[in-house]
């Protein structure tokens, strides 16, 4: 017989307490709230564009829609940043850059995002115009200066250093870093 590996589901169910810990020292109501978030991230001083790309998260992780998010909300965010599939990932930006929700991106809607992801992470390596130049010229294969979701999907599939780019920029490793350390921060005082 073979040794016994665990199975994702005992890895999400070790993970589980772990972030159900924390999400209740955080938010004891079991509810967050845009504001909350806001807070747990340290938006003083940010950019318009940062505060919009943070409520937009908020709006595509929030799934009932309700104006809080849940456990079960944030436990499923948690779980697409940190070990969703590359499909469910292209998914959700897709459902995050299209801030006004008419199924398409259009370029000023993604140079917004990444011109928000730059204040928030501080990292300002490439300029968002040229980041997006990039994948207009690489993916709008119609030049119609929109993408739908299948043409997003599949031009970043099809160009790697498309994949590799978005993968950096949409890292939010760092924003789940500031959140624990907060949440750390504030268990201390």
């Amino acid at each position: 017989m073979g040794a016994a590996y665990p199975t994702l589901d005992d890895i999400l169910e070790e993970d589980m307490h772990h972030w159900y810990t924390k999400f209740m020292k955080e938010s004891p109501s079991g509810l967050i709230t845009l504001f909350e978030l806001r807070t747990m991230l340290d938006m003083n001083g940010m950019t318009e564009e940062a505060s919009s790309y943070v409520e937009q998260v908020f709006l595509t992780f929030d799934m009932d829609r309700d104006g809080y998010i849940d456990f079960v909300e944030y436990i499923a965010a948690i779980s697409l940043l940190l070990k969703g599939e590359i499909n469910q990932k292209l998914k959700w930006y897709f459902k995050l850059f299209d801030q006004d929700g008419n199924g398409k991106i259009d370029k000023e809607e993604l140079e917004t995002i990444f011109k928000a992801i730059q204040d928030i992470t501080r990292s300002y390596d490439v300029p968002p115009e040229e980041i997006v130049t990039l994948i207009y010229e690489k993916i709008d294969v119609n030049g119609e200066g929109e993408l739908t979701l299948e043409e997003f999907i599949s031009g970043a599939h099809e160009h790697p250093d498309i994949m590799d780019m978005l993968g950096k920029m949409m890292d939010l490793t760092n924003v789940l870093e500031i959140i624990l350390n907060g949440q750390q921060k504030r268990a201390i005082n």
